[in-house]
């Protein structure tokens, strides 16, 4: 049994973010807005 997949039959995951109310792809932001969003840090709120 195979356990990992080959690049070949790897596909592009798209990454979308929201920005100003909207969902977008981050492929469709310019290079600089690309760069930006690969510095931003993520985090997770505790919960309550």
């Amino acid at each position: 049994m195979k356990n990992t997949i080959d690049n070949n039959e790897r596909q592009k995951c798209e990454v979308w973010t929201r920005v100003m109310g909207y969902h977008r792809p981050v492929s469709a932001f310019n290079k600089g807005k690309q760069s930006e969003h690969k510095e931003r840090l993520h985090f997770q709120e505790k919960g309550a």
